[in-house]
């Protein structure tokens, strides 16, 4: 709630400005004697290791500052950038989940968005058996790898998984996985800049490691050489090449594909996938996802149908003040490539339900398939 009530004030607000200005971004901790609200987690966030304790909730001006609450800056506002890129180092708010981030490096992909009616040429074609027929162009975007600040992960774990990196270990279990937490792909209009004084201002157990303070630089984080380490030796695991997208009823659907690498199992090679994907109620009606319906066409001929109640054991709400849902999962082929679409059944409030598409995509493997990575160890 915290981070969606952030996102508003933030949305409403950064649109005025086209220049930097000193607008604040504000953060707060609620006092104990004042009777109002302190948040006191029982148990260790799973996802971000933070001990229990009084934990920050965001606001955006003193003029939205609830009587007994204590009011800390964290920066200021820059000019969002309509053109170009961010800089690795550049610190953010996530427009849609609202938390604290710094950008590692970009990649740039190609997204295909099926809400836009392409020309003919530059176009990607259907999958054999995907719903439609129309072909899409796809058009170059930028998105970043990014570290999460770890005191946002308890406001955000309901609505974006804070482990949705995942690497298939290096060791004979096959369906091993292991995560790297706190590590996540923004797209470029996602980012909201911002500048702090601080020379730590994200806390994250690789925010040392991959990024050293320079005064002298804009933005005054530089990347070590640890950090260009990881990311060359990482490069094939964490790239993002095809972004997919398409609106129904106004339920956007965004997907991205990532190969994880091949093993061999029953001495036969099993090829492994993850998929990033996004629901984004742009409406103002109120809806719940209730069940999921996959096809995954693999290249040897098969066609697998999976339906199930919602999706990893949620069944997220999609409202005006917590629009969006974003999650993570994986597919094995016993071929090194095929294809996914399928559609998620939406419940209105009034127990009314429709279908919306998720887009079709590619599963390739025309990568190297070398040894996956063993981590972020250095």
């Amino acid at each position: 709630m915290a981070a969606c009530a952030l996102r508003r004030g933030l949305l409403s607000t950064v649109s005025k400005y086209n220049k930097k200005h000193t607008l604040r971004i504000l953060s707060s901790v609620a006092d104990s004697s004042s009777g109002f609200e302190v948040f006191r987690p029982r148990v260790q966030c799973r996802a971000c290791g933070l001990p229990g304790g009084v934990q920050q909730r965001r606001f955006m001006s003193s003029r939205s500052r609830p009587e007994g609450k204590i009011l800390e800056t964290v920066g200021m506002f820059e000019a969002v950038k309509q053109h170009g890129k961010y800089e690795t180092g550049q610190l953010f708010l996530h427009s849609v989940f609202g938390y604290r981030g710094i950008v590692l490096f970009p990649w740039h992909a190609r997204l295909y968005d099926r809400d836009i009616t392409p020309p003919m040429a530059e176009s990607k074609p259907e999958p054999p058996g995907a719903h439609g027929s129309k072909e899409v162009k796809g058009k170059t975007h930028t998105y970043y790898q990014v570290l999460i600040d770890t005191r946002d992960c308890p406001h955000i774990s309901q609505r974006s998984q804070t482990e949705a990196v995942t690497f298939l270990a290096n060791h004979d279990d096959s369906r091993a996985l292991y995560a790297i937490p706190g590590l996540d792909y923004v797209s470029h209009e996602d980012i909201l800049p911002y500048n702090s004084a601080e020379q730590i201002p994200i806390q994250h157990e690789l925010f040392e490691r991959f990024l050293t303070f320079n005064p002298a630089k804009s933005p005054p984080f530089t990347a070590r050489d640890t950090l260009k380490a990881w990311q060359e030796k990482n490069h094939p695991w964490l790239e993002l090449s095809d972004v997919h997208r398409e609106t129904t009823e106004n339920i956007r659907v965004t997907v991205i594909p990532f190969y994880m690498g091949m093993r061999e199992a029953q001495n036969s090679h099993v090829y492994w996938w993850r998929y990033c994907i996004r629901l984004e109620n742009m409406g103002n009606e109120v809806v719940q996802l209730r069940e999921r319906h996959w096809r995954i066409f693999s290249l040897s001929g098969t066609l697998e149908t999976v339906r199930g109640r919602g999706v990893v054991g949620r069944e997220p709400v999609l409202s005006k003040e917590q629009p969006a849902f974003q999650y993570s999962s994986h597919v094995s082929l016993q071929a090194p490539s095929g294809h996914m679409w399928g559609t998620f059944r939406i419940e209105r409030t009034d127990g009314s339900h429709f279908d919306v598409r998720i887009p079709p995509f590619s599963l390739e493997s025309n990568k190297d398939d070398k040894a996956p990575p063993a981590g972020y160890t250095f």
